[in-house]
């Protein structure tokens, strides 16, 4: 049975293992997804986003990474939709980590986000 939470990880970054770590010290399982190797699609990148309850899809994304900048998404011409389409075509552009529960999600930057999520 799948777990209430999803973590979107990537064991290369000391954030997301942070996030990790925080889970497991507080005995909370969770579904990790390892997005650079299990991409999510759009429909769960639509989720994600409105979970989060932010205004643009730019706040899950890595704004500064070389690829960002690279593929032009930082024109301001661009919509949520052509966001979000970036990121499944390219997921090393979703920022990390990020947990998603049925209702919520949060982005582990900084970690206290996720452990205000947890409660």
């Amino acid at each position: 049975m799948p777990s209430e939470f999803t973590l979107y990880h990537n064991p290369r970054c000391s954030k997301s293992r942070a996030a990790l770590a925080l889970l497991e010290e507080k005995g909370v399982a969770a579904d990790v997804v390892k997005y650079l190797d299990t991409a999510p699609d759009l429909a769960t990148l639509q989720d994600m986003f409105a979970k989060l309850g932010i205004e643009s899809v730019r706040g899950m994304m890595r704004t500064k990474d070389d690829l960002y900048k690279e593929l032009g998404l930082d024109n301001p011409d661009l919509d949520n939709a052509a966001l979000l389409q970036a990121i499944v075509e390219h997921p090393a552009l979703l920022e990390r980590p990020v947990l998603v529960t049925p209702t919520r999600a949060a982005i582990g930057r900084p970690l206290e986000n996720i452990a205000a999520l947890l409660g």
